[in-house]
């Protein structure tokens, strides 16, 4: 056995608490090891050529890399050695950057245990076998999951291209919570003139197959080979019929609160269309408060429909499609105000959320665009903006969401532009204004009038003190600025909510089998080198359902995904690993707990055998089932017991071999 052992500097990052040149001279006389060396950066260039070289010259046999995380560059060695003519699993990589480097001050603590994982790599790598990956075509039609912006864009960017997407929105329209705002900052254009011209093109495009109302149920297969199972809720609305006139909505009489589109402040019939520029036009019938199905009569929009559309027997549809790729785009919530009491949202009428005020702001929404009281007819004359409602705070979300100030500040110029001579105030933590333009937009706002109190406020309550304040809300601050605590009047106050996940993320990610953070929002492969793929091949993630941000950032990012899938498309076969589980036919004997633990759904049981079988496409060499297996009948490529117990031998016997006392392997 020929075994080359290279040990990385990896710059300071391990140099500077490793002497890394005593942990590659102390390698070169372990067994096996035909040669050792150190460099400054293994992964450069010049270190792949250097380790091609030396399985050239010195005919190595098995290759073992010291430096950082093989999640990072496993995948880069293996690659080198192939190029070489070496199995790529015939490499081992030892992470003495994360478990030694980094979680030690103490330079020769750290010495001694990048010792060990080196010579625990050294030892596993003898027994490593030659694997082969195995490739498979890749279906070239795409599922877009969220019809919001970052759905929409990526749906857009694949069909362009010439491909077939699936865009599924649970939603009666796609648009999302981008169809709801009246401007957006920094250039404070039209929300809806942005958006609208993008989602007529995805609601007509001859690639895209615009599945509202919807939901994907169930998810199966793998990267290039997915099935879908998508439930179409009954709209109770023929679409081959309705021509989207309006009378059914304007008949009839169920009047409701919208608290979806409208956030609570306008209403809406029981059959509907969300707002005048859905897409789809078709209205939908809501049948938890449509008075047919609650008491068995009106039938009021089936009357009056001029083209018979209106079908109250229409059931919800499945419809299973096959799919290469799968973009994940869901979005978030808004954060909910009541649980901060102090604020006084719910209890006191005239504070509202950061939603209701885009609302009413809007010229299409119930105020008509007239900022006014929770009594419809007031106009304010103080406006008071608390930032940082749910965020930046350890009690609620400790992350920022990135987009409050600014669209607090948004917030600033509407109050001053639509009731003239309103006094503005915004309380904040810390101004983040980072992207392009948006600091120019905060310096408007101090040009424009509007106030800003540095300092986290303490509570909101209504007037207690004297006919001055009657009818007012009070604001207790404490400006850091100054040093003082400051008890201000106003007549209307606006939370600028933070931005949270989805509250059933959890449900949706094991749907489509990734993870999510500790949030909640959906986990990237990497958070610098790869944040749009998963841990999933051929799942992506794009938009506020991977992290808060903004407008553009979510554009960006859904045409980074649809390149994501672009290219997966146009290689036309995937690579499948080859690290996957086997059962023993002789000694499985058919239990099934492999089958119930497998995360993959990966492992059928064959009923004519009653044995179980890996799906080695499906597979992902998680070894949840090596784990299962009471009769120990399942073998994980890459991951035997005799590699894993050689492994800790050798960590063992480099820990112990200053007492002389060896671990046989």
């Amino acid at each position: 056995m020929k075994i080359g052992v290279y040990v990385c500097h990896c710059g300071s990052n391990i140099a500077g608490t490793v002497d890394v040149e005593a942990v590659a001279q102390w390698a070169g006389d372990l067994d096996g090891v035909e040669i050792a060396r150190d460099n400054k950066f293994m992964c450069s260039s010049l270190g792949q050529e250097q380790v091609e070289e030396d399985i050239k010259e010195y005919g190595l046999d098995r290759v073992v890399v010291a430096s950082c995380s093989p999640h990072m560059h496993e995948s880069t060695f293996r690659v080198a050695c192939q190029r070489a003519g070496l199995n790529p699993y015939f490499f081992e990589m030892a992470n003495i950057r994360e478990h030694a480097s980094w979680v030690h001050k103490d330079r020769g603590e750290a010495t001694e245990k990048a010792k060990a994982l080196v010579g625990a790599s050294v030892a596993r790598v003898w027994y490593h076998e030659p694997l082969f990956s195995k490739r498979a075509p890749v279906n070239q039609n795409t599922l877009v999951v969220g019809g919001g912006v970052a759905g929409i864009q990526a749906a857009l960017e694949i069909a362009n291209a010439g491909y077939q997407v699936y865009l599924v929105e649970r939603e009666p329209s796609i648009g999302g919570h981008m169809a709801q705002l009246d401007k957006t900052f920094p250039t404070l254009d039209c929300s809806a003139c942005i958006l609208t011209p993008r989602m007529f093109e995805a609601g007509n495009h001859k690639n895209i197959t615009c599945l509202t109302y919807s939901e994907v149920e169930e998810v199966s297969g793998y990267i290039g080979n997915f099935e879908a199972r998508i439930r179409i809720r009954a709209r109770s609305v023929n679409q081959e019929l309705c021509t989207g006139c309006g009378v059914c909505e304007e008949k009839c009489p169920k009047i409701i609160v919208d608290r979806v589109f409208e956030a609570g402040l306008g209403y809406r019939k029981a059959i509907y269309r969300p707002f005048p520029q859905a897409v789809p036009k078709y209205p939908v019938i809501d049948r938890e408060n449509c008075i047919w199905f609650e008491r068995g009569k009106c039938r009021v929009c089936e009357k009056f429909c001029p083209t018979d559309a209106i079908d109250f027997d229409e059931q919800d549809r499945i419809l299973e499609v096959e799919v290469g790729n799968i973009i994940v785009a869901t979005g978030y919530d808004a954060f909910d105000a009541r649980r901060i009491p102090q604020y006084g949202y719910g209890r006191y009428p005239n504070v509202f959320t950061a939603l209701e005020f885009e609302r009413m702001t809007n010229a299409a929404g119930p105020t008509e665009g007239k900022i006014l009281l929770r009594d419809g007819i007031t106009v304010p004359e103080s406006v008071a903006i608390i930032h940082c409602v749910g965020s930046r705070d350890v009690r609620y979300r400790e992350y920022c969401s990135r987009v409050c100030c600014m669209y607090s500040l948004k917030f600033a110029h509407m109050a001053h532009e639509k009731p003239p001579g309103a006094t503005v105030r915004n309380f904040y933590i810390a101004i983040r204004a980072p992207g392009k333009d948006y600091e120019e937009f905060y310096h408007r706002m101090l040009e424009e009038g509007t106030s800003f109190i540095r300092g986290r406020v303490a509570s909101v309550s209504d007037a207690t003190m004297g006919p001055e304040e009657d009818g007012k809300l009070i604001v207790t601050a404490e400006d850091t600025l100054i040093g003082e605590q400051r008890r201000i009047p106003v007549d209307m106050v606006i939370l600028a909510t933070g931005l949270e996940p989805r509250h059933d993320s959890h449900d949706v990610a094991r749907t489509f089998s990734i993870s999510c953070s500790r949030e909640g929002f959906f986990k990237e492969k990497h958070p610098k080198l790869d944040p749009i793929a998963t841990m999933t091949d051929g799942v992506f993630i794009a938009g506020c359902a991977q992290g808060p941000r903004d407008i553009p950032d979510t554009v960006a990012q859904g045409a980074a995904a649809a390149a994501r899938v672009l290219s997966i498309i146009g290689k036309g076969e995937v690579e499948i690993e080859a690290a996957t589980a086997e059962v023993n036919d002789l000694t499985c004997v058919g239990c099934r707990m492999c089958i119930e633990s497998c995360p993959y759904s990966a492992i059928d049981y064959l009923d004519d055998r009653q044995k179980a079988r890996v799906n080695e496409t499906l597979c992902k060499g998680c070894g949840t089932c090596v784990a299962a297996c009471l009769s120990k009948s399942i073998t994980l490529h890459h991951f035997t017991d005799q590699q894993l117990v050689a492994q800790m031998c050798g960590a063992m016997n480099a820990l112990f071999e200053m007492d002389g006392t060896l671990v046989p392997a």
